[in-house]
């Protein structure tokens, strides 16, 4: 069974267009690429999907300099058994980091044949486009692909009366105490099964955690089987430390000493570069946040790294520390205040979600400020931006009192309006910043469950709605 996912209407977009370069679709290993492909060729008379690792045969017709397309679509479509037509078939290359060739001959597609859809994807995919520094420059259209959010993880479980329920709640008509509950809830399980589709698949089938485990593991497996595949550039047992040291490190800042066995600092370094290209780990940098861009005041000295799912997360933590007995407890019965202060859960999934609801055609970063002053320990845990000003958004449950780092934060650099991410229900209240001469500060509740939805509160923040005014008669 197909899950709807959000990149389906982007792809949708890209096929229906009459002028469109060849797509590479782009990201980590099991994320769902090929399966969102194949779904994408339900609207094409014709599919045709080469494998260059299970079809390696395939290599030979696009080796040469000088590729001819029309002459390599005929074979293909000769030994596929398949008209490969343009207007009215999809051509899907994957795995074709296993061809660099392929990849090159997308060039050749986009001036030669650029009617024909042609959609190429790979796990290691990074790897081999670093070793082709020119390759596709203005003639290639990249999509960036991840796990499943919450929105499609209610989608897959049912919940879409919910979820619109949800969206149509707002600070002054929050939701339901029942419908709040059961958001809540679903939310806890989300935490513990993650986003990987094949583990969403087995949640929905069978309600059942230690199921849904056994195939976290046999991902998590898989990434550090393909760790050899990098050999060349870095060793695989580092590989393997480093990505166990992020999630020991999650939401804090991330030390090298830390990994152990006694690797250099630019050794691990290049180690999570390989990490964060495979799409396994996702950097959260400083920035000084004093304006736009984030990255023009970003300090990679200080970074924070993120897993790309919590699921796997805490499979790897428990393959690490060998028993998370513990957090799991924690994340299905503590009350909503502990379950986000206490423990990495909610900060992870806040940034995740931040991240993923985003625009796939262009690749994000995630950011975070600290102040660094000597004896100081503020700290926001998202900087993000809306419309040309500068966003905080912390993951707190407590109230105004407990947010001293927020309203430093807001008062340093003149901004007065903030978001909390918590699993409060829908809501908003105002600071009187005594401080700063009695300033209006206003902090707007998103609640975790609710990130897809934080754009468009925000609009209603910046560009409320107006209305006539009424006859003064």
């Amino acid at each position: 069974m197909y899950y709807p996912r959000l990149i389906d209407s982007y792809l949708l977009e890209w096929a229906s267009r009459k002028t469109h370069k060849p797509l590479l679709l782009r990201g980590a290993r099991q994320v769902g690429k090929s399966t969102a492909i194949r779904h994408l060729a339900e609207n094409f008379e014709n599919f045709v999907e080469i494998n260059f690792e299970k079809q390696a045969s395939y290599k030979s017709l696009f080796n040469g300099r000088d590729l001819d397309v029309k002459k390599t679509i005929s074979q293909i479509s000769a030994i596929a058994g398949k008209c490969v037509e343009p207007g009215k078939t999809l051509l899907f290359l994957d795995e074709v980091q296993a061809c660099p060739e392929a990849i090159m001959s997308l060039w050749f597609f986009k001036e030669d044949l650029p009617e024909l859809h042609v959609v190429a994807a790979g796990s290691l995919l990074e790897f081999a486009l670093e070793d082709l520094p020119s390759f596709g420059v203005g003639r290639i259209h990249s999509m960036f692909m991840f796990p499943m959010t919450f929105d499609e993880f209610l989608v897959a479980n049912g919940e879409q009366l919910l979820m619109e329920a949800r969206n149509n709640s707002t600070s002054s008509d929050p939701l339901a105490h029942p419908l709040y509950e059961k958001l809540v809830g679903l939310m806890r399980t989300f935490m513990l099964v993650g986003g990987m589709p094949e583990v969403v698949a087995k949640w929905v089938e069978t309600h059942d955690y230690i199921a849904c485990q056994e195939a976290q593991d046999d991902i998590v497996v898989t990434y550090e089987d393909d760790f050899p595949k990098y050999r060349k550039k870095i060793e695989p047992t580092l590989l393997r430390l480093t990505m166990r040291s992020v999630a020991v490190q999650a939401t804090k800042k991330f030390v090298y000493s830390a990994i152990g066995g006694n690797y250099k600092a630019a050794e691990i370094k290049k180690a999570l570069d390989m990490l964060t290209k495979a799409g396994i780990v996702i950097p959260v940098t400083h920035s000084n946040a004093n304006g736009l861009p984030l990255e023009s005041e970003a300090d990679t000295s200080y970074q924070k790294m993120l897993l790309l799912d919590t699921g796997l997360m805490l499979r790897l933590l428990n393959m690490t520390t060998g028993d998370i007995s513990e957090l799991t407890e924690h994340i299905l019965t503590s009350d909503v205040s502990d379950l986000v202060n206490k423990g990495p859960m909610a900060e992870i999934i806040a940034g995740l979600e931040l991240l993923h609801y985003r625009t796939p055609n262009i690749r994000h970063e995630l950011y975070y400020w600290q102040r660094h002053a000597k004896n100081s320990q503020a700290e926001v845990d998202y900087i993000s931006s809306y419309r040309q000003t500068v966003l905080p958004i912390e993951v707190k449950a407590e109230k105004q009192g407990g947010m001293k780092s927020l309203w430093m934060f807001m008062r340093e650099k003149k901004i007065t309006n903030a978001i909390r991410c918590s699993l409060e229900n829908f809501g908003a209240f105002d600071y009187e910043d005594n401080k700063d001469g009695g300033t209006l500060r206003h902090v707007h509740i998103c609640p975790l469950y609710a990130i897809s939805q934080m754009d468009g509160m925000l609009k209603k923040v910046f560009y409320p709605p107006t209305y006539p005014l009424k006859n003064q008669t």
